[in-house]
């Protein structure tokens, strides 16, 4: 009775029709963004969605939790534990809206403003030895792509 060989582990794999596909360059640059995003955040014991809220509400005092989920486009249910964990971490707190207390406001406390400005330096650094290669011309460039891209399928 005979077996198959065992795969060789160390050939390249050939991914070039994959690379002829604009969206699987998007995908793997944004693996590397990301993966050095978190390792930026890390110490501040944030993740990408939590640090995104943070700078969300401590830059709109008052924004309410469904314009929060409309800004990070994600679904409300899937915000509230990161509302949640901010919160008990001391960052943010609720509020009621004036006139209407069902909607909920939330505002960054002294230590969530402070901790925001220490991991968005984190982050603006993270991005500067990123992009490094970049020049100003071509980073201006890149960032009106995506946002066309983003503009253009908006729904």
């Amino acid at each position: 009775m005979s077996s198959a060989p065992a795969p060789c582990l160390d050939i390249a794999i050939d991914d070039a029709t994959l690379r002829r596909l604009i969206g699987y360059d998007m995908k793997r640059a944004f693996n590397v963004v990301q993966s050095d995003l978190a390792r930026t955040l890390k110490p501040f014991d944030l993740r990408m969605l939590t640090y995104t809220a943070l700078v969300l509400i401590v830059d709109n005092p008052g924004l309410n939790q469904s314009r929060l989920a409309g800004a990070m486009d994600i679904e409300r249910p899937n915000l509230v534990a990161l509302v949640n964990a901010l919160e008990q971490r001391g960052f943010i707190h609720r509020g009621s809206m004036p006139g209407d207390r069902r909607v909920q406001t939330l505002t960054a406390t002294e230590e969530g403003v402070c901790l925001c400005r220490k991991a968005t330096d984190a982050v603006t650094a993270h991005e500067a030895r990123l992009f490094a290669g970049l020049d100003t011309e071509a980073r201006h460039a890149f960032v009106a792509l995506l946002r066309h891209i983003q503009r253009e399928n908006d729904a």
